[in-house]
């Protein structure tokens, strides 16, 4: 009982505040610069992140890899306040083109199976800059022109979600 007394009531000393001290620390880096809390607002990339979800977006993500097609990001908008969260479909040097809602890249079908519902989106072939990820969200019920999507540099891409 005492041990348990102990733990939820420590004495308040110099040791217990430094430790308190270290372990806000380390938590405040690790949630403004490693694991920026974030809550996904809109139905862009639903269904696999909805409206109103939170996660973690994973900086460290763009440290250990390079971004590849299918995969979930980040992207910068405006400082790490406001971030898009979208699907890169192509990669630089490549080709992208929707038609009749079958994504093509580099003339060749690629299998979605993160969008569910059927869609009709119609787009040129375009070739991604260099330097650059072409990007669309997941929910592509919703008409082309109403979605932010399209070519976007490497570098702002911040991070992942963290699941």
């Amino acid at each position: 009982m005492s041990r348990l007394k102990a733990f939820l009531f420590p004495k308040i000393n110099l040791r217990f505040l430094i430790r308190v001290g270290l372990v806000a620390a380390v938590a405040f880096f690790c949630f403004t610069q490693i694991l920026i809390p974030f809550r996904v607002h809109g139905h862009s990339m639903a269904p696999t992140h909805r409206n109103g979800d939170f996660n973690f977006c994973n900086r460290l993500y763009t440290l250990f890899s390079l971004p590849s097609r299918h995969d979930v990001v980040a992207i910068r908008y405006a400082g790490t306040r406001v971030m898009l969260l979208k699907r890169i479909l192509a990669l630089e040097g490549e080709t992208v083109a929707f038609r009749q809602g079958q994504l093509y890249v580099d003339g060749k079908p690629v299998s979605e199976p993160y969008v569910t519902a059927p869609y009709d989106w119609d787009l040129e072939p375009r070739t991604v800059a260099p330097g650059h990820v072409y990007v669309v969200g997941d929910n592509r019920r919703v008409p082309m022109l109403a979605h932010d999507f399209g070519q976007t540099p490497i570098t702002r891409i911040i991070g992942a979600p963290l699941w």
